[in-house]
């Protein structure tokens, strides 16, 4: 039996802040007690880690990656974007299926999950994705095993578009579990597209992307997906919220526990504003487009005032070859689950939000939102899933030190004033300090449904 101590941290969870330590017994969190560690606790332990200083958090929980496998792994793998997530605080991720190819049949996601199983260093779920033609499968998807349905109300890396009315309204009636939204009205795209196109030819600046993917479109979605799930009492869950307008949406006011209706934001909405697209350019370029300062400010605000439920990332690596193309030929999305945590905690260093709210918005939030078992609390008989922070230790995104496999970040140049130091999955310690075990396998997550 593998006994491990952290002791003297500061926990941060559930809300409060205090000195404290947790006993690791195997897989999971075997004792919990604060103040002063006993001599008879450390006794107990064969491996002691003094924390005195560091922050001791639950695992983040990303309910949104893109980790490009099967059949677009020159842009990143399972195995090399879960050891960057790891290293970055996140021990649990849900993946999304517009890969090749598409995860729209049981059959089909067996077959992720089995790959999960052999490469992820982190522990796993995966989507299974809506088209217009496969309501048949989606609702043979088992709830307890299954964190989503994800249905794209907008284009994106795939071409998994769900544009026919009757269908969208058979998948919200008809599906088994919480259904998980990309909101932007395709139509209302086409028509800023064409129109840049007349005005700016077809090699324009970054900066139309917000212009072209526009706050309306993405209104006249969100707003289309909330009417659907509150006509068929849906679980709805809408991914990426990237506009001020789309917070009038959701409630703010009921408890996460018993809303039908969600919402989550992704670090780079948080980070930049339209203003960065003339330094950062295709770096910054995804599907929903970075807005203005405004927009930011209110979904930094969202946050706090709990109209957004949980933080992700949407990491969506594309090769840095491919992000050198000019804007129409150059794919959305970018990577980020090695930087997401730190970069939390910089707008916290910048007074946006408390520590405790950056853990109730990656850790528990998630946890509480999808119902996944004994996971995103530091709780006894939980799965030993933590991450210790120094808060004193800066880094600097260089390429030495990047673990995508597409190896470039938005976050380059940045310093970030804190460092994860030390991450457990399942109670095993996985990465220490700059050291990972890329052996360790993690396990599928479960849902209490």
């Amino acid at each position: 039996m593998a006994i491990t101590l952290i002791k003297n941290a500061i926990l941060i969870n559930e809300g409060a802040s205090q000195k404290g330590n947790v006993l690791i017994k195997n897989e999971l969190i075997h004792n919990i007690s604060y103040g002063a560690c006993t001599e008879e606790l450390e006794k107990s332990a064969e491996t002691v880690i003094d924390a005195k200083g560091k922050l001791l958090i639950p695992g983040c929980i990303d309910d949104q990656v893109h980790f490009r496998e099967p059949g677009l792994t020159h842009k990143a793998d399972i195995h090399t974007e879960s050891m960057a997530a790891v290293a970055g605080g996140i021990t649990s991720f849900m993946e999304m299926p517009n890969t090749n190819p598409q995860t729209v049949t049981i059959d089909e996601l067996e077959r992720k999950y089995a790959t999960g199983a052999q490469s992820s260093v982190a522990n796993y779920s995966f989507y299974m994705g809506a088209t217009n033609e496969n309501l048949d499968e989606i609702v043979k998807t088992d709830p307890s095993r299954v964190c989503g349905i994800k249905v794209f109300m907008g284009s994106s890396t795939g071409n998994m578009l769900v544009d026919k009315d009757e269908v969208l309204k058979q998948i919200f009636k008809n599906a088994p579990c919480l259904v998980a939204t990309h909101c932007e009205d395709e139509e209302t795209i086409r028509r800023n597209s064409q129109m840049f196109k007349a005005e700016k030819g077809l090699e324009p600046p970054f900066s139309v992307h917000p212009q072209i993917r526009s706050a309306e479109a993405c209104y006249i979605s969100s707003s289309k997906a909330v009417e659907l799930a509150a006509k068929y009492n849906t679980r709805l869950h809408v991914l990426h919220l990237s506009t001020a307008q789309e917070l009038s949406l959701f409630d703010n006011k009921t408890k996460l526990e018993e809303k039908l209706i969600t919402a989550e934001v992704c670090i780079h909405h948080l980070w930049f504003n339209d203003s960065h697209y003339d330094t950062k350019k295709a770096f910054i370029k995804w599907n929903p487009a970075v807005k203005t300062e405004a927009d930011r400010l209110a979904l930094l605000a969202g946050l706090e005032n709990n109209a957004l439920d949980v933080v992700a990332t949407d990491h969506a690596p594309h090769t840095f070859a491919e992000k050198q193309n000019t804007y129409y030929k150059t794919p959305s999305g970018g990577p980020m689950v090695q930087h997401a945590l730190s970069a939390m905690i910089d707008l916290h260093r910048q007074g946006y939000f408390s520590m405790e709210l950056i853990v109730e918005k990656m850790c528990h939030a998630p946890a509480r939102l999808f119902q996944i078992e004994k996971r995103g609390f530091i709780r006894e008989g939980y799965f030993a899933d933590l991450v210790l922070i120094d808060t004193e230790k800066p880094y600097t995104v260089s390429k030495n030190n990047i673990m995508y496999k597409c190896e470039w970040s938005p976050m380059e140049g940045h310093t970030f004033t804190s460092s994860v130091i030390h991450t457990w999955v399942n109670g095993y310690h996985v990465y220490n300090d700059g050291d990972i075990d890329p052996f360790y396998k993690g396990m599928r997550l479960s849902f209490n449904r």
